[in-house]
């Protein structure tokens, strides 16, 4: 449906409009690269589209202004971490009160009991410890999955992604084996050491999986969002979770991006009943932040196997895990910003966002599909929706994506990096979403002509 030639000479056009109207980014980014390798505080901000990353001077809400005074309306809100809006009222006045009074103290804080019980209520899981990052929280809890198992490997989904966590930068090579991940920076030992690798709605080849009796855990998000959205068969989950049980696994949901589904995740929307629970980003508001719920029975099995005079080396925690200031940004933040009532509203627009995108598609013919997960929504270059990571993955078209971006973020329109996704804010209004529907029409209108 795309004319390369055509696509190739829109890029060129886009490519031209970004350097004229960031001049000042353009001479930043000129000093950044003797400072910083790429001329970036980290490396994978090299891949925006565009000559060089637009350097943003303020944000608020659901929008950014650059150092060129640029606008944008935000669509991306730091990939989940700014999901609130960027500085929400309540968060920073929680912030502001915290900063005098402590930032850090390697002691609980009432926030602490106050937060662990709204989790607790949101997400079903009684017990919380809480970490820098949701990789922190996701590397922690596989740890305790071997301790209480006894066993050594853990089971991931094909495409999946939870940060920087070793054992979940693995694939499927084209013989169904375990191997590295393309890309695969420094893996400490052969990821099929550590890891097993399913594909998503792949029921049978996760019992196949977990009967060869090695596995300590199944670590999975409820939905896919990190190679595109990929949502779960009817009933895929619940199997899943009784699979777990029926091998002695431990079961872990990584929420961290299906937040957008609720208060409480696709846990609380499904029912579902994990024996961990990981989160982080969205929850403190911008502020770094993680956390991991569990059973009783968990808790339990640890307490059991964690001798107290050697509770500080065991490769849990950190000394900025659970410090004061992040557990008063997320009292605020779930207290007050991500709110039931607010999460209607996000859903609405998602849906207000995603039809523009479906009449577009529709209009002119594209061979295109829109997914949706509450708050958030995507569209691939596939006409239906993958029903797993790999199918995902192969809809791709990293020069098509370039380009959308680019031209979307010469628009001053800024979507969720490396896919087509855009999520809402509380701070998110109908007319921003229009103006992407229009943004949107003009940039297809533009391709197949």
């Amino acid at each position: 449906m795309i004319n390369r030639k055509r696509l190739a000479e829109l890029t060129a056009i886009e490519e031209a409009r970004f350097i004229k109207t960031h001049p000042q980014s353009g001479e930043m980014f000129k000093s950044a690269k003797a400072v910083m390798p790429g001329g970036v505080p980290m490396s994978w901000m090299a891949k925006w589209p565009g000559a060089y990353p637009v350097f943003v001077e303020s944000a608020k809400g659901a929008r950014f202004v650059d150092v060129d005074q640029n606008t944008y309306i935000d669509f991306c809100l730091g990939d989940t971490g700014s999901m609130t809006g960027h500085s929400p009222a309540p968060t920073v006045r929680a912030i502001q009160k915290q900063v005098t009074q402590g930032l850090t103290a390697m002691l609980p804080t009432a926030d602490a009991l106050a937060v662990s019980s709204e989790l607790g209520a949101r997400f079903g899981l009684p017990l919380w410890q809480f970490t820098v990052s949701a990789t922190d929280a996701n590397r922690h809890v596989i740890r305790y999955s071997r301790l209480i198992t006894g066993k050594k490997k853990i089971i991931v989904i094909d495409r999946c992604y939870h940060g920087s966590v070793d054992e979940t930068f693995a694939t499927l090579d084209s013989a169904g084996k375990t191997v590295a991940r393309e890309g695969n920076i420094g893996a400490p030992v052969p990821l099929d050491e550590t890891t097993r690798v399913v594909g998503f709605n792949d029921f049978v080849g996760m019992e196949s999986a977990l009967a060869q009796g090695d596995i300590a855990a199944i670590l999975m998000e409820p939905a896919m969002t990190n190679v595109g959205i990929v949502l779960p068969d009817d009933g895929y989950l619940v199997g899943v979770g009784e699979l777990a049980k029926k091998y002695g696994a431990m079961w872990i949901i990584d929420e961290t991006h299906t937040i957008s589904m609720g208060v409480g995740g696709m846990t609380r929307s499904l029912g579902l009943k994990p024996d961990f629970l990981t989160i982080g980003k969205a929850i403190g508001g911008g502020i770094p932040t993680g956390t991991f719920g569990m059973t009783q029975e968990v808790a339990d099995a640890i307490s059991q196997g964690v001798l107290l005079e050697q509770i500080d080396t065991g490769g849990i925690g950190g000394t900025l895990a659970g410090n004061a200031l992040s557990l008063a940004a997320m009292r605020a933040t779930l207290s007050e910003v991500l709110t039931p009532a607010a999460f209607e509203a996000m859903f609405a627009l998602a849906t207000r966002w995603a039809d523009g995108v479906d009449a577009v598609i529709k209009e002119f013919n594209l061979p295109w599909h829109c997914n949706r997960l509450g708050a958030r929504a995507e569209y691939l270059f596939q006409p239906s929706a993958p029903r797993t990571g790999r199918e995902a993955a192969e809809a791709g078209d990293f020069e098509l994506e370039q380009y959308i971006h680019l031209r979307l973020l010469n628009d001053g329109f800024l979507l969720t990096p490396f896919h087509n996704m855009a999520l809402m804010s509380p701070a998110t209004t109908d007319a921003d979403v229009d103006a992407h529907t229009q943004a949107f029409r003009e940039l297809c209108a533009d391709l197949v002509s």
